[in-house]
């Protein structure tokens, strides 16, 4: 990770922490993790319906959870700089390209999203099997970094 010495942390000492959990269990979560977790990827996008639906709520800036991978391991503690809600089409390039996914343009980045967010997992998540988005769909906007690498 770009020249930053990252200390690390016990399992049972985060064992606590709430769960980092991108993307639903499988190759993709596993290829996010490896981003994360090399510090390209350093923001994310998620649905507020989704946490709507989970009755969750927003992290605050400066909390932590737990990064899982699909084996449900604990593998780092990330800090949360920032967590914000706007609308889909005001998602900004830098936001876009801080997810660390090589996406080169809005569009392409945007047409990713909406496949995963009306995907029949995320419908079956949401409840909802005619969920879809458009510019106005509220999303919530977070920046990150790897604060500590877990241990056992």
């Amino acid at each position: 990770m770009a020249n930053r010495q990252i200390p690390t942390v016990k399992a049972q000492d985060v064992a606590n922490l709430p769960k980092g959990e991108f993307a639903f269990p499988g190759p993709e979560r596993d290829c996010l993790v490896e981003v994360i977790l090399d510090g390209r990827k350093t923001a994310t996008t998620s649905l507020m319906a989704k946490f709507i639906h989970d009755h969750e709520q927003l992290l605050a800036s400066g909390r932590r959870t737990v990064l899982l991978n699909s084996d449900d391991q604990h593998l780092a503690v990330l800090r949360y700089a920032s967590v914000g809600v706007n609308r889909l089409g005001l998602v900004i390039l830098q936001h876009v390209l801080n997810e660390g996914e090589d996406y080169k343009s809005f569009p392409e980045w945007r047409l990713a999203h909406e496949s995963f967010w009306t995907s029949e997992n995320m419908r079956q998540a949401l409840d909802d099997r005619d969920f879809n988005v458009d510019d106005q769909t509220p999303v919530v906007l977070e920046t990150f970094h790897v604060e500590a690498m877990v241990v056992n």
